[in-house]
C-alpha cells in the first residue's frame, strides 16, 4: 500500500506510509457516498493511521535484525524493541482518542461506547502480549487482537448507525 515496503529502503516511517495508505478509506468513502466533506470520518481516518502504524511495528519486531543486516529502514531497527513497543503505545493511545472524540460531534448509542471499549481492550490486550524481553506472541498480538478488534468496532459502529438512522 503506497510503496510500503519501498519506503523501507529510505525511511523508518515506512510504518506511518502503511497506515496512511489505509487510512484514506474511511475519508474516502465517505465523500465518495455523501459528496461531502465532514470532520467526523477524518477522526476515523486518523484512528486508522495510529492504529495500523502502532501495529505494524509490533509486526516488524520480528524483522529488527533482518532489518539492520540487510540496512532496511524501521522503527524497532531505529529504535530497539523497548522504544518501538513504547512508541506503538503512543500511537494506540492516540488511535484511542481518534475513536473516542467523535463523541463530541455525534450523539451515539450505547452500542458505540460497546465498540470503544472493546477496541481499546484489544490495543491494551496487544502490549500485554508483546514485551520487549519476550516478543513470541507477536503473530497473536498482530493477527488476533487487531482482527478482533477491527470486526468488533465495524459491527459496532453499523449497528449504532441502524439504530440512530434507520438506515434513512
Amino acid at each position: 500500500v503506497l510503496f510500503y515496503s519501498y519506503t523501507k529502503r529510505f525511511t523508518a516511517l515506512c510504518h506511518l506510509v502503511l497506515g496512511l495508505g489505509l487510512a484514506l478509506a474511511p475519508i474516502g468513502a465517505y465523500i465518495a457516498v455523501t459528496g461531502v466533506f465532514n470532520i467526523v470520518p477524518l477522526f476515523y481516518s486518523f484512528a486508522v493511521l495510529f492504529w495500523v502504524s502502532g501495529f505494524d511495528i509490533i509486526y516488524a519486531l520480528q524483522d529488527e535484525n533482518f532489518d539492520r543486516e540487510q540496512k532496511l529502514h524501521s522503527i524497532p531497527a531505529l529504535l530497539g524493541i523497548k522504544n518501538a513497543l513504547r512508541l506503538s503505545v503512543v500511537l494506540h493511545v492516540l488511535s484511542a482518542l481518534c475513536v473516542i472524540l467523535p463523541l463530541l460531534f455525534v450523539q451515539f448509542s450505547w452500542v458505540y461506547y460497546i465498540g470503544i471499549a472493546f477496541f481499546c481492550a484489544m490495543l491494551i490486550y496487544q502490549h500485554l502480549l508483546v514485551k520487549p524481553t519476550d516478543i513470541s506472541k507477536v503473530d497473536r498480538a498482530f493477527a488476533t487482537t487487531n482482527g478482533y478488534a477491527s470486526v468488533i468496532f465495524a459491527a459496532c459502529f453499523l449497528i449504532d448507525t441502524f439504530l440512530r438512522t434507520g438506515l434513512k
